[in-house]
Order: structure tokens, then C-alpha cells, then sequence
């Protein structure tokens, strides 16, 4: 059994629930409520401010109640992650393909987050934007309360630059020439099951830049291009799906163009080829223009190309 040492918070939503433990027990329906019972009588659930909840604790929409995620058996990532840079106000660090940013699912311990808490004894942290899980790369943290508002706006106005390195199979590859550049712009939203995205008709909400740098064949094996991509929005798995619209899917996808059978990871799997490699801002607290460049390498290119 693995057990969050940091709670999850939720503000209580508008409703007419009588006690606390029913909304749990009805929001959270895939817990069994018998273990919300256990967790209310064992003190893991409480208030903000720590006051406990029992069993008959009236509901009280808007106040914000704390809990901790358990799993029966949470995943190990031994690939290593890696610290770039610390100052007072943000950690820059580099985390390998598998490893989540933050808690979620099977994962309450094993994730970006809490390694660099472990790492830099900081527990005023928080990620300033997410990577995909199964993606590898460059994450910005926020590491003071009091700036942090000046590094989300960095995203949300998009005054950050981020690119990625990438590599595909190119299957109608005669139609590839390395310096090929593409500008996608279209509409994502949810799709079925709702874990995954779709083009659909309306106004676009996601662009992307995709340029082709390298293509590598030999007799045996398939073409593949190595790409830089570029996204200018943040929609989720946006660089994934405009990669699988333009008929170069990524390396180890599982979702797109064909959302295929969730399986085991075999250890020697190839993890979907995409690295977060760059992030450049110009620092809203005193103007310096910073750059990180990842050191890591895409396993399904050869080594000289990247």
C-alpha cells in the first residue's frame, strides 16, 4: 500500500449532500465506500486547517476539504530525472519518459513533484505547466508563493517558447523532405473515451509549427523523421495528434492515429518519442533572458542526429 504524504485538496462544490462522507462516497465512486469510511475514522480526512471530519459531519459546500490518495500498489520509474537550475523563485528539471508531473491515477509518490521536494528540501512547489506522463523533458517549477502568479502568466499570455524534439514513422515517406515545415492550426476537443483528442469543425483553439530535420532508412527498417516541433497553444496531446494528422506519427504512440488496448509496459518497450527540449523566457522579475536545453536523447533516433 502506498499512501500520498501530501493531501489532495478539493473545494466542495454546490449540493444537498448530508454529510461529508456521502459526497465522497458518491464523488469519488470508483473508491469503495467502505475504504472512505475507514479513511474518515482513521483521521486521513479533514478540513483546510486541519480540524478532522467523522462520519457525520454535515456538508458544507465551498470550504476545502483534504484527503490522501492510496493506492494498493504504486509504480516504480528507475529512470532518473535531473535538476538544470534552482534560484529563490523557480527550479528548472528534466524528467524522463513514464514519470508523471504530479500525483494522479496509480501514482500518489512517484512523480516529478515530489522528487525535487526530496531533492531541494522545497515544499513550496508547484509546476508552472505539465508534461504528458509519457512524454520526457523540461518542467518549470515554481518554488515562492509570492512570484508564482508572474510565472503562470508567462503561459497563459504565451510569452514562453517552448520546443520539442520528436521522431516518427514516416510510411508514405516519399512525400517527406528534411526541411519540409508544417503550420497546423485547428480545433481540438474531448473525445471517446474522454482521455483522448479529436479535430473537430469551429473556431481553432490549437497551432502548432512541425519541422522536418532528418529522415533515416535503411533496408530493414521503417523511415523515420526526426522533427522540432512547436507548440504556440497548450491544448492537451496537441503536438501528438497534429504530428498524426500530418501522417507522421510519433514513435510509440499509443493513442493516435489508433487509440490501441491498454497492456503491461514490457521493459524494453520504447517509450513514445517525444522530448519537451527547450524552454526560453525573458525572467518577469528582472527582465534576464533565460534558455534550458535538455540533454537527453530520444532512444529512437541514432545518437549523431540529435
Amino acid at each position: 500500500m502506498s499512501i500520498a504524504l501530501r493531501p489532495s485538496e478539493i473545494t466542495l462544490p454546490p449540493g444537498s449532500w448530508p454529510t461529508v462522507l456521502a459526497f465522497l462516497c458518491q464523488h469519488f465512486h470508483r473508491i469503495d465506500a467502505a475504504i472512505w469510511q475507514q479513511r474518515v475514522a482513521d483521521g486521513k480526512v479533514h478540513w483546510f486547517a486541519g480540524e478532522r471530519i467523522d462520519a457525520s459531519t454535515p456538508y458544507q459546500p465551498g470550504r476545502r476539504l483534504c484527503y490522501y490518495r492510496e493506492v494498493a500498489a504504486e509504480p516504480k520509474v528507475a529512470a532518473a530525472h535531473q535538476i538544470l537550475f534552482q534560484n529563490e523563485h523557480i527550479i528548472v528539471a528534466c524528467k524522463p519518459h513514464g514519470l508523471p508531473v504530479t500525483p494522479g491515477g496509480e501514482f500518489v509518490n512517484e512523480c516529478l513533484l515530489e522528487r525535487v521536494r526530496r531533492d531541494t528540501g522545497t515544499l513550496d512547489l508547484a509546476p508552472v505547466h505539465r508534461l504528458d506522463r509519457d512524454t520526457a523533458g523540461l518542467v518549470l517549477f515554481s518554488c515562492n508563493s509570492a512570484s508564482r502568479p508572474l510565472y503562470y502568466e508567462l503561459f497563459a499570455s504565451g510569452n514562453i517558447q517552448k520546443q520539442y524534439r520528436a521522431v516518427a514513422a514516416l510510411a508514405d515517406h516519399w512525400i517527406f523532405q528534411p526541411g519540409q515545415k508544417w503550420q497546423v492550426h485547428n480545433r481540438l476537443e474531448k473525445s471517446q473515451p474522454k482521455f483522448v483528442m479529436q479535430v473537430v469543425d469551429g473556431e481553432p483553439n490549437a497551432l502548432s509549427t512541425l519541422q522536418l530535420l532528418a529522415i533515416t532508412a535503411t533496408a530493414t527498417t521503417q523511415p523515420l523523421g526526426l522533427f522540432a516541433l512547436t507548440p504556440h497553444t497548450g491544448k492537451t496531446h496537441q503536438l501528438r495528434v497534429h504530428m498524426a494528422g500530418i501522417g507522421a506519427p510519433l514513435l510509440g504512440d499509443t493513442y493516435y492515429p489508433t487509440l490501441l488496448p491498454k497492456q503491461p509496459v514490457a521493459p524494453d518497450a520504447l517509450p513514445l518519442q517525444l522530448l519537451a527540449q527547450q524552454l526560453s523566457f525573458i525572467d518577469p522579475l528582472d527582465g534576464t533572458q533565460r534558455q534550458f536545453v535538455s540533454t537527453r536523447r530520444l532512444a529512437g533516433w541514432p545518437a549523431a542526429w540529435l
